[in-house]
């Protein structure tokens, strides 16, 4: 997980240079301008390979956290595209039918306060994006902890019914001892009973010939 988090934060510094670049693009011209988009080209495709590369290591972590990870992916995939879009419209800005360089001349006050809004409208999405980024995180943290907590949970469930199995084993052990002792104890005592009414039946006897022999 902290080699995602390393490249989320990779990506989330080339997304913001992206960005300022885009804005200069629209106000620049010649080989500056060339050098913007060819510079926006390659960091777009690197930053598409830190999320593909994001992709692949979530792929690797456990099943409780994959959810959280793969939607701040998804974000990440969408502003992507966006940055896209904005780029190839800052690339078509400049090469509208009937451009015409002498107008930056004409009207630079007016270059320089779209320039200005444009800046901040950068500036503004850029603090939305990171807001987002850092809501998607910390909703992360929380379900990472949440899911933490409830395995922990099952895990002292598990153990509670596992000692109590344990108890039942034990009591019908003892059950089962208890039962033979009973048994073996009810035996004895009717062994003890039948001795006893032989005993008796036979001195009854003994007194019944001794009276039999006496009168004879």
């Amino acid at each position: 997980m902290e080699l995602i988090q390393d490249y989320e934060q990779q990506y989330a510094v080339q997304t913001a240079e992206i960005t300022a670049q885009i804005g200069r693009i629209v106000h620049a011209s010649g080989a500056e301008r060339n050098k913007l988009i060819s510079d926006v080209d390659r960091q777009l495709e690197e930053s598409q390979e830190l999320l593909e590369q994001i992709g692949l290591e979530i792929r690797d972590i456990p099943q409780n956290s994959r959810a959280a990870y793969t939607s701040r992916l998804n974000c990440y995939q969408a502003e992507w595209k966006r940055l896209q879009q904005e780029f190839n419209n800052a690339k078509v800005a400049r090469s509208k039918a009937g451009y015409d360089s002498s107008v930056d001349d004409f009207d630079e006050i007016g270059i320089q306060e779209d320039q200005k809004r444009r800046l901040l409208d950068n500036t503004e999405r850029m603090e939305r994006t990171s807001n987002y980024l850092n809501d998607a995180y910390r909703i992360s943290v929380e379900t990472e902890q949440i899911g933490t907590q409830v395995l922990a949970d099952l895990s002292q469930q598990r153990e509670t019914i596992q000692r109590s199995r344990g108890r039942l084993r034990e009591t019908d052990a003892d059950l089962s001892r208890s039962s033979r002792i009973l048994n073996s104890m009810i035996m004895r005592a009717m062994r003890e009973k039948f001795i006893l009414v032989v005993v008796v039946v036979a001195i009854f006897l003994v007194l019944i010939l001794s009276i039999y022999f006496s009168i004879s």
